[in-house]
């Protein structure tokens, strides 16, 4: 539990199970089970008036460069992004960020995820994304910069989920290496634990504030493993 609240690109299920003496089998299944533990859910809204939220998306999978060229050509060049997997991300400058799964970046489902977790009243920054049009008005103050031309326009960037992209994918590519997408909501949990709980100047955190937050989310939480796994409890005869 120290070592997946504390280290900053996770720590794979070898690595416990090295250390604690189990198979990596058992090693993967409580380290799911830690994950269950960080997954924190609110009602509340990030922003709100005077406060600059950014919302992105990015897309997990594979490096072309890895892949077989024949794989390359289906997944890369014919399927392009729609064979990969759609994380969407809300995070409120100097606060906390939320990610997700989402099944595609339509207008509809984009602009009612943002209306789910951006107070109204917020200054609200996305890329140039057609989804995200007709968000400007009563609700948000909504700026948009186009990444074909720049990434800063003076407040106008997503740079903080920029960072934020590049610590979960440097922990799923560095750590994790095959992350299947019917668990990648769990990783997202285990990401966004530790970066809301962070050490800033306002929230100067320590590794034992940390551990000592996850250990008291465990109440209350269970975890099979035929849930993790999908599959069904065999019927005894």
């Amino acid at each position: 539990m120290w070592m997946v609240a504390n280290c900053k690109n996770g720590v794979s299920s070898y690595e416990v199970g090295r250390a604690l003496g189990v198979t990596q089998k058992s090693a993967w299944f409580m380290l799911h089970r830690i994950r269950l533990a960080m997954q924190t859910k609110s009602f509340l809204k990030l922003g709100g008036p005077g406060s600059e939220v950014e919302v992105d998306e990015t897309f997990i999978g594979g490096k072309a460069r890895n892949m077989h060229s024949s794989v390359h050509q289906r997944r890369i060049v014919q399927g392009g992004p729609h064979d990969k997997t759609i994380v969407m991300g809300v995070l409120e400058r100097g606060g906390e960020v939320r990610a997700q799964v989402i099944s595609n970046r339509r207008k509809k489902l984009i602009q009612k995820e943002v209306r789910n977790h951006v107070a109204s009243g917020s200054a609200l920054m996305t890329d140039k994304l057609l989804s995200y049009e007709g968000l400007m008005g009563s609700d948000y103050c909504h700026q948009m910069i186009d990444h074909a031309e720049k990434y800063v326009d003076g407040k106008v960037h997503t740079n903080g989920l920029e960072n934020f992209w590049s610590l979960l994918k440097r922990g799923l590519k560095g750590t994790y290496i095959s992350t299947e997408p019917f668990h990648l909501f769990r990783y997202l949990d285990e990401q966004v634990f530790r970066y809301n709980n962070r050490a800033t100047e306002e929230n100067p955190m320590t590794d034992a504030d940390r551990f000592e937050k996850l250990s008291s989310h465990i109440l209350g939480k269970r975890l099979t493993y035929a849930d993790l796994t999908g599959k069904v409890d065999a019927t005894p005869n």
